[in-house]
């Protein structure tokens, strides 16, 4: 898609961000969403880069320097880890992130997360991770862990904008919307923690079933809706004494 198209949409749908200052006066958990090689590492899977992708490391850059702090503060933070059962497909997508397998470990560059005590890591088994938490007894892993830790604001980074973050953003929204999630008051994306994928439409048009989806546009997309749902937006975070 033309530049030019996607800068009038972008005037037509503007996403108004904001700078975020965290500080310890309000407790703020950060939630990771599918920060694994399945869809992070170039050539680890279906789902994968194919080559190295400027939005996608840009992602993971932002979201490692975001856990590294929230793990020195020791601040809570939540990983959600896409994994698949072998004999369990997830149409219209693929085989990808099967379980056990490289696809569905995080990135390299968060592997150190796995033995971080303020981590909690959670393996899901389809797009929306809000739904992912839930347990076998009816439980609900996510809930408990912002009630537990008394979270009042989630920072949400991952990948795919349009997709898997979007998903756990509508669904973490209509359940704090419903009182679930005491005392959750603020979801928040950071538009450049977020990566979508490229699916250029001459590349779409040789596979079968496939549509287009133009990388900058969907992530633009994504966290327009994110943002109408009821979602802060954000392009900057710091933070604050």
């Amino acid at each position: 898609m033309a530049s030019s198209t996607i800068e009038l949409l972008k005037e037509e749908l503007p996403v108004n961000q904001e700078s975020l200052v965290l500080s310890e006066e309000v407790k703020t958990g950060l939630v990771l969403v599918d920060i694994v090689n399945g869809f992070c590492t170039v050539g680890s899977g279906n789902l994968a880069p194919t080559q190295p992708d400027e939005q996608i490391s840009g992602m993971v850059d932002e979201s490692v320097k975001l856990a590294r702090v929230f793990c020195e503060k020791k601040w809570p933070i939540f990983a959600f880890l896409d994994s698949h059962h072998p004999d369990i497909p997830e149409p219209p997508y693929p085989p990808h992130c099967i379980a056990g397998t490289n696809e569905s470990k995080l990135v390299p560059a968060l592997q150190w997360l796995e033995n971080e005590p303020n981590a909690t890591l959670r393996c899901k088994d389809c797009i929306d991770g809000f739904l992912g938490s839930i347990e076998k007894d009816g439980s609900n892993l996510f809930i408990d862990w912002v009630r537990n830790n008394q979270i009042k604001k989630i920072l949400v980074v991952g990948i795919c904008t349009d997709v898997c973050v979007l998903d756990f953003v509508c669904s973490t929204l209509s359940a704090r919307n419903r009182g679930l999630l005491v005392p959750l008051e603020d979801v928040i994306v950071y538009s450049n923690g977020c990566a979508t994928f490229d699916l250029p439409i001459h590349v779409a048009n040789t596979m079968k079933d496939a549509i287009a989806h133009p990388q900058e546009l969907m992530h633009h997309i994504g966290l327009y809706i994110a943002k109408g749902r009821g979602a802060k937006v954000v392009s900057e975070v710091s933070f604050g004494a």
